[in-house]
C-alpha cells in the first residue's frame, strides 16, 4: 500500500528529523504479560494499515505512506520498572524528545513503565498519523486486545486519498474547486511575500503539569455549565483565558486555538479511521464583562464559528497549497507567537475501566509537542467522571514558575465560579 501524505500530515512530518509525537499514558491495576502486550499491538497492526507503514520520499521529493507486504516491522516495546507515581511524567517526557526513525517505521511504539501491581503504559505515536480522535481509537482497541486476544476489533477501512474523505459531488464541484485553487494560490503567494527572521524561539526545557479535578467538582462544572447555557469547553476556555491573562499580564494575547474533531464534519472519517487532519478556530474573551457574560458570549462566537466550519473546503485548500509548505512551515517556527495557548478537550471518554484481566485505574490527558513555535498546550478530559489536565510549555515560552502560576489560577476560578 502506498498513500501520498496529504498537507497537513506532511507539515506534521516534516522532514522526519524533529520529534513530533502524541504521548497517551495510561494507569493499569493488574498482572500484564509481556506475550499479551505484543499480541495485542500485532492485532491493531493487524487491523490498521498504516501502524506499518514508513514514510519514503519520491523522485520528486513528496513524501509517502509506504507499507510494503509481509516487512512490516512489530511495534517496539520498552520495558521500564516503576518506582513511584511520577515515573510517567519522566517517560512522557524522554519520549517528546525521541525522534521516530520515519523511514524505516513503524509510527507508533510503547512504553511498560513495569511494577507488581500496577503499571502504566504509554503509547508514543507519531502526530503524522493521528489526531485525538485516532489516539483514544487505538487506545480502546489495545485496552480490548490486552485483555482478550481472541477479540475480533475487524478490519480499517483506510484513507487512501481526498477520495475517501469528501463525497465526489463536492470534488468535482467547479465553484469549489476554483475557490480552493484560488484561496490556495493566494496563501501560496502572501507567504512568499511575508519576511520571516530565521532567529528561533529557544525552547529551552519542555516540562508538564498535570492534575485533576475531584469528582465532585467536575460533576458541580457540568452541571453549572448546563444551567448557564454554555458548554464545558466554553467554561473552560474562559477559565484559561483569564488565568493566563492574569499571569501574563502585558504578554497576554486574548487569543487560544481550539482543535475540533473533523469526525464531526466528515463523517466518512470513521471513529476508528487512523487520520491526522484537524479543524481550528480562535477564541477570544470580552474583557469588559463578567465570567459568565463573557462565557456566554463566547459561547455565540463559538457556535458561530462551527456552523461556518467547512471541512472539505478546508481539505481541498490545503491540498492546492502543497507549493507553500516550507514557507508556511517557517512562518510557524520563526514567526512572532499571537496565540496564548492550544486548548484542546478531549471530552468525556467512553473507554470502561473494568475489564476481566485487570483495573484501567485512569486515562493521563494525552501530551503532544513539536518543533512549530509556541509549544504552550492545555489538554482536558474526563474519565470515570473525574476531569484531568495536561498543560505542556517549554521555558523559553512559558517559565515554569509562571506555568504553576497559571495552574493555581485557574483552579482558583473554577472554584471561585463553581
Amino acid at each position: 500500500m502506498k498513500r501520498k501524505l496529504l498537507f497537513a500530515e506532511r507539515m506534521l512530518h516534516g522532514n522526519g528529523e524533529a520529534p513530533f509525537n502524541a504521548v497517551i499514558p495510561v494507569k493499569i491495576k493488574g498482572t500484564l504479560e509481556p506475550e499479551a502486550i505484543h499480541h495485542a499491538l500485532k492485532k491493531l497492526q493487524g487491523k490498521h494499515p498504516l501502524l506499518n507503514a514508513s514514510i519514503e520520499n519520491d523522485e520528486n521529493g513528496m513524501p509517502w505512506f509506504v507499507v510494503k507486504e509481509g516487512k512490516g516491522m512489530a511495534i517496539p516495546v520498552r520495558i521500564t520498572e516503576r518506582l513511584n507515581e511520577e515515573d510517567w511524567k519522566i517517560q512522557t517526557t524522554v519520549e517528546w524528545a525521541t525522534v521516530f526513525d520515519t523511514a524505516k517505521g513503524p509510527l507508533m511504539r510503547l512504553v511498560w513503565i513495569k511494577g507488581a501491581v500496577v503499571s502504566e503504559l504509554v503509547l508514543v505515536i507519531h502526530h503524522c498519523l493521528c489526531d485525538g480522535g485516532s489516539a483514544m481509537a487505538i487506545l480502546s482497541e489495545f485496552l480490548l486486545l490486552l485483555d482478550d486476544g481472541s477479540v475480533d476489533i475487524g478490519l480499517e477501512h483506510t484513507i487512501l486519498g481526498v477520495n475517501d474523505i469528501i463525497p465526489a459531488e463536492v470534488l468535482k464541484n467547479r465553484k469549489k474547486r476554483v475557490k480552493a485553487k484560488l484561496i490556495g494560490g493566494v496563501a501560496t503567494f502572501v507567504l512568499w511575500l511575508v519576511p520571516v527572521k530565521k532567529k528561533l524561539v529557544v525552547r529551552k526545557r519542555d516540562y508538564m503539569l498535570h492534575w485533576k479535578l475531584e469528582k465532585e467538582l467536575s460533576d458541580l462544572l457540568m452541571l453549572k455549565c448546563r444551567a448557564e447555557g454554555i458548554t464545558v469547553n466554553t467554561m473552560l476556555c474562559a477559565a484559561v483565558l483569564a488565568a493566563f491573562k492574569a499571569v501574563r499580564k502585558d504578554q497576554f494575547h486574548n487569543k487560544i486555538s481550539c482543535p475540533v474533531d473533523i469526525r464531526r464534519f466528515a463523517p466518512r472519517i470513521k471513529r476508528d479511521n487512523i487520520f491526522a487532519f484537524g479543524l481550528m478556530f480562535v477564541v477570544s474573551a470580552d474583557q469588559q464583562l463578567d465570567f459568565f457574560s463573557n462565557a456566554r458570549k463566547m459561547q455565540e462566537d463559538i457556535n458561530h464559528k462551527t456552523a461556518k466550519l467547512d471541512a472539505y473546503e478546508n481539505i481541498m485548500m490545503m491540498e492546492e497549497s502543497h507549493a507553500s509548505l516550507d514557507k508556511f512551515t517557517n512562518f510557524l517556527k520563526y514567526g512572532k507567537s499571537s496565540n496564548d495557548c492550544m486548548f484542546s478537550n478531549l471530552g468525556k471518554l467512553d473507554i470502561p475501566y473494568q475489564y476481566k484481566n485487570f483495573e484501567l485505574e485512569t486515562i493521563y490527558s494525552p501530551s503532544v509537542i513539536g518543533p512549530l513555535g509556541n509549544t504552550t498546550t492545555m489538554v482536558t478530559s474526563t474519565y470515570r467522571g473525574q476531569m484531568d489536565f495536561t498543560f505542556i510549555a517549554s521555558e523559553g515560552f512559558i517559565p515554569y514558575e509562571e506555568g504553576l502560576a497559571i495552574q493555581e489560577k485557574l483552579m482558583e476560578i473554577i472554584h471561585t465560579q463553581l
